[in-house]
C-alpha cells in the first residue's frame, strides 16, 4: 500500500481544493493520503467525500504551527475530534496570529513595492489560513517575484526586513492538546536544517513524554543523516516512524508519494486514536 500522510490544499497554503488533493493521490497511485492543512480542518468533509469518488482512503489530519525557544515546530495530527473545545480556540488563535502578521508583513512590503491586502485575499481567500505563501502568490501575480521560492529567498525569510512574528503554541502543549482531543500527535519533518535552526532531542523527548506518538523522519528536507537521526531517536523514545510528501500541489516541489508511510504504522495510528474521527475508506 501507497500511504502519505502529510499533504495541503487550498484551506491553508496548498494549490489544490481538497477533492482535486484527494483526485491528484489517486493518480499518483495513492492508496491513502492525509490532509493535513496548517491549523483548519475546513478541508475534511470535501477530503472525506471525495475518497470513494476516487478510490482512495482519507485520515483526516492537521498540522499544528508551533514554536519553542524561538524555533519552528510543526506538529501534524491525526484523527481528532475538530470539535475539542481547547483545540479549536488554540487554532483559532493561531489563526489569527498569523493573518495579522500577513497583514502587518504586507504593510511592511507595501511601503518598497506595489503590494496590497486585497491582492493577498484575492489569492487565499478570506477563510483560508493566511500564511507567507500566499503573499508569496501574490507577489508572483503582481509580477514581483517569478515564483514562492523567489519570494521566499530574497522578501518572506525569518531573517529578513519584513519578517514579523506570530503567536504558536509550545510543542509539548499542542501534543498534550491533540490527545485530548483523542488525536495521535507526530512531529514533522523534525531535522529539517534547510529550513532553519531544529529544537535539539530534549524538546523531542519532552513531546514523547507528553504523548507524541510519532517522528516524520522520511521527508524531502531530511538528508540521510537527518533520517537516520529521527529513527534513532523514534526508536529510542518509543516513536513510530512515517515518511510523507509535504505536498503543496504546484507550491513547492513536493510530489504525492515521494515518501509513503508503512501500513502498520498507519494501523497503530488508527489503534491509539480515540475513534471519534475515523479514516474514510472507498
Amino acid at each position: 500500500m501507497a500511504i502519505d500522510l502529510h499533504t495541503h490544499s487550498t484551506e491553508s497554503d496548498g494549490t489544490q481544493s481538497p477533492e482535486d488533493v484527494v483526485a491528484a493521490a489517486a493518480q499518483a497511485g495513492l492508496d491513502t493520503l492525509a490532509l493535513t492543512d496548517h491549523d483548519t480542518t475546513r478541508g475534511w468533509q470535501p477530503a472525506l467525500a471525495a475518497a470513494s469518488t476516487y478510490g482512495v482512503a482519507v485520515v483526516p489530519g492537521i498540522e499544528i504551527s508551533c514554536q519553542v525557544r524561538g524555533i519552528s515546530v510543526h506538529l501534524l495530527g491525526y484523527l481528532h475530534d475538530p470539535t475539542e473545545p481547547a483545540l479549536l480556540a488554540e487554532l483559532e488563535r493561531a489563526r489569527e496570529s498569523r493573518r495579522t502578521r500577513a497583514r502587518r508583513m504586507v504593510e511592511l512590503i507595501g511601503h518598497d513595492m506595489p503590494l496590497t491586502w486585497a491582492d493577498v485575499v484575492a489569492q487565499a481567500g478570506v477563510e483560508t489560513t493566511l500564511g507567507r505563501p500566499h503573499i508569496a502568490d501574490a507577489m508572483v501575480s503582481k509580477g514581483l517575484v517569478a515564483d514562492r521560492n523567489e519570494a521566499f529567498e530574497r522578501f518572506l525569510h525569518a531573517s529578513g526586513r519584513y519578517h514579523v512574528g506570530h503567536y504558536a503554541p509550545d510543542p509539548v502543549r499542542a501534543v498534550e492538546l491533540v490527545r485530548a482531543a483523542g488525536g495521535v500527535p507526530v512531529m514533522a519533518h523534525p531535522f529539517a536544517h534547510q529550513r532553519g535552526r531544529v529544537v535539539a532531542d530534549d524538546v523531542i523527548e519532552r513531546m514523547a513524554a507528553a504523548g507524541l506518538g510519532g517522528l516524520e523522519a522520511h521527508h524531502r528536507d531530511h538528508d540521510a543523516e537527518a533520517v537516520v537521526h529521527a529513527e534513532q531517536l523514534a526508536g529510542r523514545l518509543g516513536l513510530f516512524v512515517t515518511g510523507s510528501s509535504d505536498y503543496h500541489g504546484t507550491g513547492k516541489l513536493n510530489r504525492l508519494g515521494e515518501h509513503t508511510t508503512a501500513p502498520e504504522v498507519l494501523a497503530q495510528i488508527e489503534e491509539q486514536s480515540s475513534g471519534r474521527t475515523t479514516v474514510a475508506r472507498p
